[in-house]
Formats: C-alpha cells, structure tokens, sequence
C-alpha cells in the first residue's frame, strides 16, 4: 500500500485512489506508487476491471510543478521517460480501465485519465493541458494519445492554447464519455467495470491489446495482429463455455470462468 496511490479492492474491481491533497499532484513518489498499482492490479486475478479515481474533490491537477520548476535540463532528461512511463503503467493494465474525474483533470491529471479505456466526468469537470502557459508542452503521453482519441485538429487547439474544456464541450469532441451528476461519478464509473467483473478476462485483455497495439500499425498489420490474438482464444476454457451457452441457450446467457 502506498502513502498516496492505493489499490482498493471490492468486488472484483480495483480502485486506484490518488490521495494526495490538495491537488494529488504527481511528484516522483505519487508516480512510482502508481506504477505499483497498476501492475499490482494486472497482477492480481481478482481484479477483473480498474476505476482509477482521485475523490470527489479533484482528479489529479497535473504535475508538481513545484518540484519540477527548479529542475535543469540534465534532470528532466533523467525523469522524462519515467514520468511518461509511470502513466503508461495504467493504460498497459490488462483489463477494462475507467477513470472517474471529479473537478479538475489538468496536465499530467488528464494525461493519466487518456491512459484509461472509458472517461467519466461531472458537469462541474474541467478538463486541460496548460502546460504551454508554463513554457512548456504535455510531455507525459498528452501530444500522442489527445490526438488518437480526439484527432488532431482538436488536440493541437487544446494544448497550442492551454485552455480548459468544460464539459459539454468534452463530451461532444469524444474527450469523455459521460457526464453525470458530481456525487454520481465514482458510482457510475464502478457500475461500468462491474460489467466486466465476470467477463471473459482472456477476450476482454486480448481485444484491448489488439485494439490499443493496432492503432499504432497500419490496417494490414493491424490486422495481422488481430488474427495472431484471435486464434489464442480457442485455447480458453471461455471460450467452450461461451459457445457452447449461445447454442444451448441463445446470446448473453454464458458463465464465465475467467480461464
């Protein structure tokens, strides 16, 4: 357990609280716990979907920039690659991940929720990368996954200008996908991983993989790699089991195992 990222358990879906207060930013020590976390929640069997929440006052509002402003250029060349890396962490989580944002979700805070398959927001919920306005640009994943998500005409919009998008605007660009009312996100996150919780866990980290490692291909090896994921499945004991329930029963009826 670590002293500002953990990993709560319930229901076979893992939540990764940051809490560090007032703003959970992400300092060297919040970045090495959250790269425990997260592969602590791959590791373990159990969890079978991830809700990565910061609280009902604030998601994560980025970086210390405290700490980072009296970094040289010889140190950032040193943490660079960790501090992306700690992020990616939690989007090589093999199972289906959601992040809950509440409030504020800025610099490295919205670059952590991209990390995450699904985003869940309050009408309330800022969402930006204003690193510009430091000098600056999102240097842990925000100028390669925004894009992805949201194209890059957008992408270059939000971070050339820094600015913070509400959200009714983030919900008509693709940045989340929902917006709730603000006691409700947390709930409404968890009420999405459950639906995975007794899930075929082989398919569901298999057609993340093929989904996340194809869009860095082009569609013919993309769709190779699908086809190299899928013949696997039919080693799975969901697989006899899901087929076997859609000719006995119909669709949707199957109880998986997660083997």
């Amino acid at each position: 357990m670590g002293e500002f990222v953990t990993l709560i358990v319930e229901d076979s879906i893992g939540t990764i609280r940051l809490d560090r207060p007032p703003m959970n930013a992400l300092n060297k020590q919040v970045q090495e716990e959250l790269r425990a976390a997260a592969r602590e929640a791959s590791d373990r069997d159990e969890v079978r979907a991830v809700v990565v929440y910061g609280g009902e006052k604030v998601f994560c509002a980025g970086a210390d920039i405290k700490a980072m402003s009296t970094m040289s250029y010889i140190d950032m060349v040193r943490n660079a690659r960790q501090l992306s890396s700690s992020l990616t962490s939690v989007a090589e989580i093999c199972k289906p991940t959601i992040a809950a944002i509440s409030r504020y979700a800025l610099g490295g805070g919205l670059e952590l929720a991209l990390c995450c398959d699904r985003r869940v927001i309050s009408g309330s919920t800022r969402l930006g990368l204003p690193e510009i306005l430091l000098g600056i640009f999102p240097g842990a994943g925000g100028t390669q996954r925004l894009p992805r998500l949201i194209g890059a005409s957008r992408a270059k919009d939000i971070i050339y200008t820094g600015r913070f998008v509400e959200a009714e605007e983030a919900l008509a660009i693709g940045l989340t996908d929902q917006v709730v009312a603000a006691d409700q996100v947390y709930s409404t996150a968890r009420a999405w991983a459950a639906q995975f919780t007794s899930g075929p866990s082989y398919a569901l980290a298999a057609a993340k993989k093929s989904i996340d490692g194809g869009l860095a291909l082009d569609l013919r090896s993309g769709l190779d790699l699908e086809s190299e994921l899928f013949a696997p499945m039919f080693a799975t004991e969901d697989q006899k089991i899901g087929m076997t329930s859609f000719l006995d029963q119909g669709p949707g009826k199957a109880k998986f195992t997660g083997r």
